[in-house]
């Protein structure tokens, strides 16, 4: 099974409320960062990848039609390649918004990692993210400045590289319309997901790491 949507953008600019909504239309099972931490066999893909081990991408998303999220979004333009029929959706919010959230989810995670309030199945999985494209993209601690400068240049490398035609760049806040025309897909009834908030986060992981 090949993708048919690749996700490009950074955790928290609402890829769990996208990966939802993908699945409503018809493009599930969607990869997403719950999909490694809820799935063991998943890792192992992931721990090649971040050892620059050559893996077959049809291979690590197997069974999947759509990603969206890290670690997907991490290796974006690798499997754009990999899969050359698929659509990209990049989403994307301000950036001051997206560090707002990201500081106070992902960032304070990864910062205070390892965590001992951290699920024992979730230690490998951060292990590995950590190690691999979370220092790779902002360094070995996460800061403001130096964050907000990958957010924005990560924005604009999808940009600059993805044909407009084949590119949707989305902010969840805009609702079904937009992702449902370029999709060619019709526009559900029901509500837009809102979803994952931190309190979520939070709950996924244990817990804030001062609560440990």
């Amino acid at each position: 099974m090949a993708l048919k949507v690749i996700g490009s953008g950074f955790g928290r600019t609402g890829t769990m409320s996208t990966k939802i909504a993908l699945e409503r239309l018809g493009f599930g099972p969607c990869h997403h960062m719950v999909e490694v931490l809820g799935k063991p066999d998943q890792l192992r893909f992931w721990e090649a990848i971040a050892a620059g081990q050559r893996v077959e991408w049809e291979d690590v998303y197997e069974g999947y039609v759509s990603q969206v999220d890290w670690p997907g979004a991490a290796v974006w333009h690798e499997v754009q390649q990999a899969f050359p029929g698929a659509k990209v959706i990049h989403t994307e919010r301000p950036a001051e918004e997206w560090w707002e959230s990201y500081s106070r989810t992902i960032g304070m995670l990864f910062n205070a990692h390892p965590v001992p309030t951290l699920p024992a199945h979730l230690v490998p999985v951060l292990d590995v993210m950590k190690g691999w494209f979370v220092t790779e993209t902002f360094g070995p601690r996460i800061e403001r400045e130096s964050a907000i400068e990958a957010y924005r240049k990560n924005n604009e490398r999808v940009r600059e590289v993805i044909a407009p035609g084949r590119l949707l760049v989305f902010n969840p806040a805009e609702g079904w319309e937009p992702l449902c025309r370029f999709l060619e897909v019709p526009v559900p009834d029901d509500d837009f997901p809102r979803t994952n908030t931190r309190d979520e986060f939070w709950d996924l992981v244990g817990g804030r790491p001062e609560e440990g």
